[in-house]
């Protein structure tokens, strides 16, 4: 016989204890094992081995169903946090962007009268018009991450 129908086999036999097999490959598996008594001797040994492993006991705490019925919970309630503080941010984050743009021509006249004051190039203005915009956005970028960070330390330190 040749290694692939050996192979073929081992592989079967895998499936067969863990999932199970269709009708056509179990049949196969079985003739093959009539055939090639090496292979009939490995599948009696891993089953034996697998049923061997199914009578050791495994011992487990008495509250570990509630233990974990509680930290489900628990997970659930800080997603549920998680994102109303994320819809939070959102509509913030969208007042933000629509004040900014209703309210730029105002700022912009309000840095033209400054530039006028003081004598400020045109570059200047625009690049003080810019950072009016960014340092805010950048404030909150900041914000957001150290609560993150915050809140990933926290749950990292539970038990």
């Amino acid at each position: 016989m040749s290694e692939n129908l050996h192979t073929r086999a081992q592989n079967l036999l895998a499936q067969s204890l863990i999932e199970g097999l269709g009708v056509a490959e179990q049949s196969w598996l079985d003739a093959h094992f009539r055939e090639c008594p090496d292979c009939c001797r490995e599948a009696i040994s891993a089953r034996d081995l697998l049923r061997a492993f199914r009578n050791v006991p495994v011992s487990v705490p008495r509250d570990l169903a509630a233990r974990t019925q509680m930290r489900v919970r628990l997970r659930a309630q800080e997603s549920a946090q998680a994102s109303t503080s994320s819809v939070l941010l959102w509509v913030i984050t969208a007042a933000s962007w629509l004040l900014g743009v209703f309210s730029a021509p105002l700022v912009w006249r309000g840095f033209t009268w400054v530039g006028a004051q003081w004598n400020l190039p045109k570059p200047v203005l625009e690049f003080g018009f810019v950072m009016w915009w960014v340092v805010p956005a950048l404030v909150a970028v900041g914000v957001v991450l150290y609560q993150r960070s915050l809140s990933s330390a926290a749950g990292s330190k539970q038990p």
